[in-house]
């Protein structure tokens, strides 16, 4: 086989360690990174690549998203390879396409991640002949995956399928001792074939989709304390990684995972992680009391425990009331399992003694809460009245002599899916990120990428970061130096996730990503609409000035503000096989 070498000169090199960044040269030699030099490196036989007023880094990890179902249409998963990522973690939030039934896959990843049922019950009948976990490796693997793969084992696909879809989410019913044992087993052949972890979940927002059992909360959401510790039991003496999503309105179950981390006793601790560290509007000295606790159970109690921070502004969008914050509170939850018939969700909310309810709930500031419920801070993007854009429903409201309330719904029932509106929830200041960004107790991450597309764009935060570092620096207030900000999106991701990635060194695997920092404008921050899945719609980013170059194992992805011919086509990520203990 002919030996591929490309040289990348004169680029400032960020290895992904904190060590200051260097003008330096790199050679890379059949997708590993032969040298690295402050010298000048000769070879007539390589590409070259002039790097020159550039940064030279490791590509960057996106530890939380859900292509579990594009995968399988769309290896390649452009929309984050064109802005950096070479390397993605899937399988979360309780979430895989494992072990379960094509039809119970779907009606749990579907309604729970927003993603078109119809694309995607027919792929996965058509494409899953696997109902293991070495049977779903091999499939990625023949995949033209474009970043590299790596996984969690979701605890709703394993209890879904020990169970049975429908006792497993029946209130109060224990798995047996043989069900029990079935769901150990499918944790530990998991973790033989490479799986980082398992993925649980306390959230009672998240539903199934589809006929048969629309509104029951996912199978792992009716787990009992027994069941989850005898699965983390398996975790913590394979040294593997639990990642979990607690009740997002109570917050009760934040302590679950600080606890099962901790190393009591004799006990190991476990390494985990947590959704969701932001600077919350609605709630915002929670962010403090978490990483406070985090902090504790640390440095006190033996734990190995991370918030997945997310960490460029929060913003929103939806149509109508195709939004799942509305699941935080009761009346909205019914209007969202009311959707299928329209007619009936319109007598519901037009009901007098709905919309007091409503009220109440809506103004109940005090409520544990993640949206901020203040229609004075959500605005319309588009409606059949063109004269409501730009506005908010408080000021529509106000015009109308309205409660803020009775304006939102009878814009619902007038408009449905036609009215189209936006909210920041968190993170809406960037000027106050330095305490955010520099907050130990958190894990860059949760862009949930490759779901909600028609509410949420965050496929290139990692660019978003570089750029909101870099305005601190043009302030001269910087909130760290930019190779603090690389190890974050890097090394430090793949050093907690035990994977095989993050770093830029001799010997290492060539996943690079080269940033034009005159290219961190503020076109970082725009959506645009793109067709996905086939004629679906979703919010991307388009940020493409920002990435000169993305190269995975060694080969060029992105180049000259556009793929290579072969992407897609051809193989370039790898499953990456968690470095747990076998």
């Amino acid at each position: 086989m002919k030996t591929q070498k490309i040289i990348i000169n004169n680029g400032k090199v960020f290895d992904g360690t904190q060590n200051p960044a260097k003008i330096s040269n790199i050679l890379i030699e059949n997708g590993i990174v032969k040298q690295i030099s402050e010298d000048a490196i000769e070879d007539n036989n390589a590409k070259i690549i002039d790097a020159s007023n550039k940064w030279v880094m490791p590509g960057f990890i996106d530890n939380h998203t859900h292509y579990d179902g594009e995968i399988l249409i769309k290896p390649e998963l452009g929309e984050s390879v064109r802005h950096g990522v070479t390397t993605i973690l899937i399988g979360g939030c309780s979430l895989s396409c494992v072990y379960a039934e094509a039809e119970d896959a779907s009606d749990m990843f579907t309604r729970t991640e927003a993603m078109p049922r119809v694309v995607i019950l027919p792929l996965l009948i058509k494409s899953k002949k696997w109902n293991t976990p070495k049977g779903w490796v091999s499939a990625i693997n023949k995949l033209p995956l474009g970043p590299n793969i790596a996984s969690f084992i979701g605890h709703s696909d394993i209890r879904a399928t020990a169970m049975g879809f429908g006792r497993s989410m029946e209130e109060n019913l224990n798995p047996t001792e043989e069900e029990l044992q079935k769901m150990e087993a499918m944790v530990k052949d998991s973790l033989d074939q490479g799986f980082l972890g398992l993925s649980m979940q306390h959230n009672p927002w998240d539903k199934v989709d589809g006929e048969r059992y629309w509104s029951k909360k996912l199978p792992a959401a009716y787990a009992k304390l027994k069941e989850r510790r005898r699965l983390t039991k398996i975790l913590r003496e394979r040294g593997a990684h639990l990642q979990g999503i607690p009740n997002l309105v109570n917050r009760v179950a934040a302590f679950y995972y600080m606890i099962e981390s901790s190393s009591f006793l004799f006990r190991k601790n476990l390494k985990t992680s947590m959704v969701a560290m932001m600077n919350l509007k609605g709630d915002p000295y929670i962010r403090g009391v978490l990483s406070g606790m985090t902090s504790f159970f640390n440095k006190l109690c033996g734990a190995n425990f991370r918030m997945q921070t997310f960490p460029i502004p929060f913003k929103v969008k939806a149509q109508g009331m195709d939004l799942v914050i509305f699941e935080e509170f009761p009346t909205g939850e019914l209007a969202r399992h009311l959707v299928k018939d329209k007619f009936k969700r319109d007598q519901t909310i037009q009901d007098p003694a709905y919309r007091e309810k409503f009220k109440k709930e809506y103004k109940n500031k005090l409520a544990p809460k993640v949206w901020q419920k203040d229609f004075a801070d959500a605005y319309i993007l588009n409606a059949p009245d063109k004269t409501m854009i730009g506005k908010s429903f408080v000021d529509i409201s106000n015009e109308r002599n309205q409660h803020p309330v009775d304006t939102f719904l009878d814009l619902v029932v007038e408009n449905d899916t036609k009215i189209s509106w936006e909210t920041t929830i968190g993170n809406h200041d960037p000027l106050k990120y330095k305490k955010l960004y520099n907050d130990e107790n958190g894990i860059f991450g949760f862009a949930d990428s490759g779901a909600h597309g028609n509410n949420m764009a965050f496929f290139n935060f990692p660019i978003r970061v570089l750029k909101y570092v870099k305005d601190s620096h043009d302030r001269g207030e910087p909130f760290m130096s930019f190779e603090k900000a690389v190890w974050r999106l890097t090394k430090e991701n793949a050093d907690f996730f035990n994977i095989d990635a993050g770093y830029l060194a001799e010997g290492k695997r060539a996943d690079i990503t080269i940033i034009n920092p005159d290219g961190l404008t503020d076109k970082v921050h725009e959506w645009h609409e793109d067709k996905f899945l086939g004629e679906a719609l979703r919010f991307v980013n388009r940020s493409d000035k920002a990435v000169d170059t993305v190269m995975i194992n060694g080969k060029i992805a992105w180049e000259n503000d556009g793929f290579v011919n072969s992407f897609g086509k051809e193989k370039f990520g790898i499953f990456l096989k968690g470095l747990h203990q076998y």
